[in-house]
């Protein structure tokens, strides 16, 4: 069944009062996207800010008498902002029919990091039987491997000898970067997140390597254990990274090695020397216009 896609393009301050336009007139959904690819790379705390251009997307089944939908709109516009030669103008699409499902799926194919580490979604075939193979589906929580930062965590994690060590995922998302340390020799892991989706991310993502709950138990920050390990990746922002250096230093021993990422290049210099007061810092690897730090703890 083909549907019926209503679009507008407005300011934040006005994106709310248009979703509500759209959901009136019996949209199934309201989705909000950049109109002008504006990257927002970290937004404050508890803050959702959307793009000073944004466009606003109603879904209506086929069956909605488009005509008469936009007339809805249009009037129900001009009651709420006066003159309608200064407002936007809603657009109009057929949205053909497809498996969706599918199509979605389409997009996520097996990546290689390393010489002989995969990720990949379980309906793909595994190219290398013989390689390290980390079986991962795209989901709630933040990380396939597909963003720049998250492949940058797995390059670095594939070069290195994990074999029998501990280690610490803060930030662990998906689950991906403390899956591939087990995956990579890694005796045990420690993942740490304030999402609870992101806990039961991880946990549903071992069982889908078939690995056992007891090598990656998963906390809230408050609630990790006195630890000193090997190895900490934390894959997450600058301005949570520099609050919480003394707290992933602490979980380190001498020696231990740490990785940083999801960083802008303009980020880094100050993260690096933040983190500098426990460590002995290494030049800044980059793609795109994201970074990854690493350091070992004197």
């Amino acid at each position: 069944m083909p549907w019926l896609q209503i679009k507008v393009q407005t300011s934040p301050d006005h994106a709310e009062q248009y979703e509500d336009l759209l959901l009136a007139a019996g949209c199934a959904a309201v989705t909000y996207q950049d109109s002008e690819d504006q990257p927002i790379f970290e937004p404050d705390l508890g803050t959702t800010p959307l793009w000073n251009n944004t466009t606003v997307t109603g879904l209506f089944a086929a069956e909605h008498n488009l005509e008469e939908t936009l007339n809805l709109l249009n009037e129900s516009q001009a009651e709420i902002f006066g003159n309608t030669d200064t407002v936007p103008a809603f657009r109009s699409e057929i949205l053909e029919d497809k498996d969706w499902e599918r199509e979605w799926m389409s997009h996520y194919h097996p990546m290689q990091f390393g010489e002989n580490f995969w990720v990949c979604p379980s309906w793909c075939e595994v190219p290398d039987p013989q390689a390290v193979n980390l079986m991962l589906d795209p989901g709630l929580a933040f990380g396939t491997g597909t963003h720049p930062t998250t492949a940058l965590c797995l390059e670095w994690l594939a070069s290195q000898d994990l074999k029998d060590q501990q280690v610490v995922d803060y930030g662990c998302g998906s689950g991906i970067l403390g899956i591939a340390a087990l995956r990579l020799g890694a005796e045990s892991v420690a993942g740490v997140d304030i999402d609870p989706q992101a806990l039961q991310a991880t946990q549903d993502n071992l069982a889908r390597n078939q690995l056992g709950a007891n090598r990656l138990p998963v906390y809230f920050p408050d609630a990790v254990p006195e630890l000193e390990v090997d190895c900490l990746v934390a894959n997450i922002l600058a301005g949570p990274l520099k609050q919480l250096a003394p707290t992933l230093a602490g979980l380190l021993k001498p020696g231990g090695k740490l990785l940083l990422s999801g960083l802008l290049h303009s980020q880094g210099e100050e993260v690096s020397e933040h983190y500098s007061q426990w460590f002995d810092m290494e030049p800044a690897a980059s793609k795109e216009e994201w970074i990854r730090l690493t350091g070992t703890k004197r």
